[in-house]
């Protein structure tokens, strides 16, 4: 077995790695960027290296120094995680050349499966079904365009190397085209070196599913059962489960064998994973293979108890496996949930910034649910795999994943409710999240009765929104609770570090001359409503005056996590538990049912407003402009792309908003623009016209 790898990754598969690493008595040697320095894989491994600036091209896609730093510090192998150049043939090639042992497939290997148009051919010869298209090398547009009318829309534009919801475009018809087909060349250019894509039918009513398969060097290969990641947003994952209840185990057994036939045509080694679409009629087609560790990987180390990351390391080392087909059994079910600084309601554009508050709930068993008197899910443990901590900065420079949430229980419906609860402990303030929406999906009847297809998302995106900003009126009541308990604290610290402990000045309610005054709170929502609560506290029962019916609340706190009761007119009773974060006069509120952002408001701080109506064609995120497609004076259409902008290894198009006529536009491409930068002067082609 190794002594020592160089992990040539980062954030939370490095994390992941280093884990396995540890417990196996395996030194471990993290490499970090400028960006990086303080990074949480940094601080947990064994030693640490600098290779370059923040930019993956100057330091994670840098295989000469990736290279040099495994032999700086003497390491036996290099795991490349998932993501940068895990899929490179050339980087394992390099590493065997070097000396050092690549921990994944063989350089061929990669290449095959790597190349989808190549990899379809193959699985082809091999009698694995395939999506019907066009996997040519002749590249030019014209022949694209042809091939797509031999096709027929919708069709799926992909790049041919390609891979993480990068480099693929839905075009849903003929116009759109286009513009899909020049997004995802040039996507694939800056994430792989290669520009070149190929067409496929789309299939009616798709499931994505996918196979985990382990192989030796001696030509044993097993599977691990399968993972439906058909909850995607962007043709990118955000959910993933096993076992699939949409296969039966007929289909089951065909897939699998279809997967262990893929691996074995190239004589794969370590873990990979095949990927298959499966369509309304229930006829499954090979999509590609990914000869890497994948980003769900967990979910399949959950229902067989097997650590994956270990299998790779044992094969890459030389053993031989000794698990054979059949001492690999599923137990119960498991479901990941990504966890990404984005904003859904924006496209789910990537969002960036600090993380001035983090909570997670505690890993392991899920005791939430045996305090609610769920006594089945007591066995349901929590999984929590993040590379961020608080204080971490999230950047444009990489990946916005901040971490997965995996579940695992004895049935799917406890599966659900046990991410449910995990989900109501999780909070973050400083960037936007799509921590709500996911509340939202497993809220959503018809995913937990399991009727999702990989257009799950599109389909009811607006429902899907609209749950994540449902706030009651208790919300509002717990969180001004709170912040008059963390006023009462802080009153008392500084009470206590004061001249005259007695002053009213320090006293935590409000005081005026001939008797007490309610405490009052004042909160803004995310549509900018201003709500006051008043308050009467004595001890930790607590009056909502300006409520429509009497209210008492009690509280106990726990940290951030409230435990409350109320009454209400003649009810009692009411239990509810709510998790509050808050950062200066930003406060997150989140409850079984979605999450607040409120603003503290100071009543007597004058704020302006913005005009009303006023509206802007700007930045939605910090970013490089790398396509300026208007000029000057150019008469264009509403939805029109204008211009587009490329932050986190993804494109996004600026498009108008309404007919009418670019007065001037105020980047170039390659300008670095920052959030909120006005990109575009936009004269709209109405009675009135607007500058935006």
């Amino acid at each position: 077995m190794f002594k020592k790898i160089l992990i040539a990754n980062r954030g939370e598969i490095a994390l992941r790695i280093i884990g396995t690493c540890r417990r196996m008595g395996i030194g471990t040697v993290a490499v970090y960027s400028e960006a990086d320095a303080d990074a949480l894989h940094v601080k947990e491994a064994d030693e640490s290296c600098f290779i370059g600036g923040a930019a993956p091209g100057n330091s994670y896609l840098r295989i000469d120094k990736l290279l040099d730093a495994a032999k700086e510090q003497g390491c036996d192998a290099i795991h490349p995680g998932y993501g940068f150049l895990s899929e490179n043939a050339e980087f394992a090639r390099q590493c065997s050349l070097s000396g050092k042992t690549f921990i994944g497939p063989s350089a061929e290997a990669i290449e095959l499966m790597g190349e989808k148009d190549k990899a379809k051919s193959a699985m082809e010869r091999a009698g694995v079904p395939v999506v019907p298209g066009y996997f040519g090398k002749e590249q030019s547009k014209q022949c694209l365009l042809k091939e797509a009318d031999k096709i027929g829309y919708p069709l799926m534009i992909k790049a041919v190397l390609g891979g993480g919801g990068k480099g693929m475009r839905l075009a849903q018809k003929k116009e759109e085209f286009g513009n899909a087909l020049t997004s995802v060349q040039n996507e694939a250019q800056k994430a792989f070196g290669d520009s070149r894509v190929m067409l496929e039918c789309f299939v009616k009513q798709p499931r994505h599913i996918e196979f985990q398969v382990l192989g030796d060097q001696y030509g044993n290969i097993v599977h691990m059962f399968e993972r439906d990641c058909s909850v995607q947003r962007r043709h990118q994952k955000i959910v993933e489960e096993s076992p699939s209840l949409f296969l039966d185990n007929k289909i089951r057994k065909k897939m699998a064998d279809a997967a262990v036939t893929a691996a074995k045509t190239v004589k794969y080694t370590g873990a990979g994973t095949v990927e298959f679409i499966m369509g309304e009629d229930s006829r499954f087609y090979f999509m590609e293979m990914n000869t890497r560790l994948q980003v769900e990987h967990p979910v399949t180390e959950m229902i067989t108890g097997l650590d994956l990351v270990e299998w790779q390391l044992r094969v890459a080392a030389g053993e031989k496996l000794h698990l054979t087909q059949s001492k690999i059994s599923q137990s119960g079910h498991a479901i990941e949930a990504r966890i990404y600084a984005e904003n859904p309601a924006a496209g789910f554009l990537p969002s960036t910034g600090k993380l001035h508050r983090l909570a997670f709930p505690a890993a392991g068993q899920s005791k939430q649910a045996a305090a609610r008197g769920t006594d089945s899910l007591s066995s349901s443990s929590v999984r929590i795999d993040t590379g961020v901590e608080e204080g971490d900065l999230i950047s444009i420079d990489y990946d916005p994943l901040m971490a997965k949430m995996i579940v695992h229980a004895d049935t799917r419906k406890n599966a659900i409710t046990a991410m449910r609860n995990a989900l109501v402990q999780t909070a973050v303030i400083g960037v936007e999240t799509n921590l709500g929406f996911l509340q939202s999906i497993f809220l959503d009847g018809d995913f937990e009765e399991s009727q999702q297809d990989t257009l799950f998302v599109e389909s009811r995106l607006d429902s899907l929104l609209e749950q994540e900003n449902c706030s009651a009126d208790w919300v509002y009541w717990v969180s001004a609770v709170y912040c008059f308990l963390e006023d009462s604290a802080q009153a008392e610290k500084n009470a206590l570090n004061s001249l005259d402990p007695s002053s009213p000045w320090n006293m935590k309610s409000s005081w005026r001359a001939g008797g007490r005054e309610p405490y009052r709170v004042h909160l803004r929502n995310h549509k900018g409503e201003v709500t006051e609560i008043r308050i009467a506290a004595k001890e930790n029962s607590f009056q909502i005056l300006n409520a429509t019916e009497q209210i008492s609340v009690t509280v106990s706190q726990k940290g951030n996590l409230l435990e409350l009761n109320w009454s209400k007119g003649d009810m009692n009773g009411f239990g509810r538990q709510l998790l509050v974060l808050h950062h200066e006069n930003q406060l997150v509120a989140v409850h079984e049912h979605g999450r607040e952002f409120f603003r503290r408001v100071d009543p007597l701080f004058f704020e302006k407003q913005e005009e009303n109506g006023e509206r802007r064609l700007s930045a939605p995120m910090p970013g490089n402009v790398i396509r300026v497609l208007v000029k000057a004076g150019e008469r264009v259409s509403r939805g029109q792309q204008l211009l587009v902008i490329e932050a986190m290894k993804m494109e996004h198009a600026i498009v108008a908003p309404a007919d009418g006529v670019v007065e001037k536009v105020l980047f170039n491409t390659g300008d670095l623009v920052q959030n909120g930068s006005e990109l575009i002067e936009f004269t709209q082609l109405e009675s009135t016209e607007e500058r935006i």
